[in-house]
């Protein structure tokens, strides 16, 4: 996330949303964010994950195949 972006300009997305954009489980998007791998803000018992956050995580998690 840059660091010029207000908190007020920040989109969240729900663990639920991230896992309907990224086509994966509720579970993996958990596993990514205690594994450190995708940032989020805990608000209570329920995380919430910055969209730009999740658009580079997929951004750089493309690989090469041969």
């Amino acid at each position: 996330m840059t660091e010029d972006r207000q908190v007020g300009e920040v989109q969240f997305m729900t663990v639920a949303e991230v896992a309907a954009l990224m086509r994966v489980s509720k579970m993996t998007v958990y596993r990514l964010v205690h594994n450190g791998e995708l940032p989020a803000v805990r608000v209570g018992r329920s995380f919430r994950v910055p969209e730009q956050a999740v658009h580079e995580y997929l951004r750089t998690s493309y690989i090469e195949t041969a």
